[in-house]
């Protein structure tokens, strides 16, 4: 019993980093209808550039303020250079498009820093949570920040101005254009934010995978798994999903012996095509219909 309740905090914390993960998917996907494949990749040069200011001296959490700033900084002006020109373009385009900013933001991690593993400072610590060996105090902190954050953008989005105008450009684009909210500009806030949830989710995980170039890809893909099982359309859905599949994957890692470790990733991807195949609009997201 103490082995599942260890194994299902762990996968809560875990899960916490796959939430943020899939909640920048969902939150690009809703603008744009597209996923984001560089969305991983964006994460790790955030925090690559949380690294180095802290090796200037910087204090952790003044880096890790700025970095959430600069990265939504950055989230705007990729849509803003890269896919607003692109918004009309075909899906096959898109993609091109994604896959060439994965590609570029990985080289360009990999010129700047090498390919190296760095060791990234954790503000919480590894000692045991109040003195429980069930969870360390780096994992309590990634559950504390990220259910922060998500309770922030709940908030943003359910009460602000802003957050609803956003809301209504990506349920309903024609109605919020009529009603004189600039569908363009929200679309490109949605990148930002999107942009600084990443960062916050590579930040967090990098003290326990290291940081370097590729660390984000499997992370990226559970993220994917999250999301896909939550459902696409809903951001509950895919905080939900992250939590579900952090638990999952540590579970199987516990319990299938000799294997769980091999399987962690395959059973991910199987997750993403079992939902597709059962349910492609995930647990909580709902179907779409055009007319045609």
């Amino acid at each position: 019993m103490e082995l599942l309740s260890n194994q299902i905090l762990a996968g809560i914390a875990t899960g916490a980093i796959y939430a943020c993960m899939a909640l920048a998917l969902v939150m690009i996907y809703q603008a744009i209808g597209h996923l984001n494949f560089a969305q991983g990749e964006m994460a790790m040069f955030s925090t690559f550039m949380a690294w180095q200011m802290i090796q200037w001296g910087m204090p952790y959490w003044a880096a890790f303020v700025l970095t959430l700033m600069l990265s939504f900084i950055g989230g705007i002006v990729i849509e803003r250079l890269l896919f607003r020109p692109l918004a009309k373009a075909p899906i096959l385009t898109n993609l091109a498009g994604f896959l060439a900013l994965f590609a570029i933001v990985s080289s360009v991690a990999g010129l700047i820093w090498d390919f190296t593993i760095k060791p990234f400072p954790s503000p919480f610590g590894a000692s045991p949570f109040l003195g429980s060996q069930l969870i360390s105090t780096h994992q309590a902190g990634m559950i504390g920040v990220i259910l922060l954050v998500l309770a922030i953008l709940f908030f943003f989005f359910r009460f602000t101005r802003i957050g609803l105008a956003m809301r209504a450009a990506a349920i309903q684009p024609e109605s919020a254009r009529l009603v004189g909210i600039n569908t363009s500009w929200m679309i490109a806030l949605g990148w930002g934010m999107a942009a600084a949830v990443g960062a916050v989710a590579g930040m967090l995980i990098a003290p326990v995978v290291f940081l370097e170039p590729n660390m984000m890809g499997g992370v990226l893909i559970y993220g994917f798994a999250a999301a896909v099982l939550g459902g696409l359309s809903s951001p509950l859905g895919a905080v939900v999903g992250g939590f579900l599949v952090g638990i999952f994957e540590n579970l199987v890692g516990t319990y299938i012996p000799g294997a769980g470790n091999e399987l962690k990733l395959p059973l991910a991807l199987a997750l993403i095509v079992i939902v597709l195949v059962v349910k492609p609009s995930g647990l909580f997201g709902h179907t779409v219909v055009r007319q045609v």
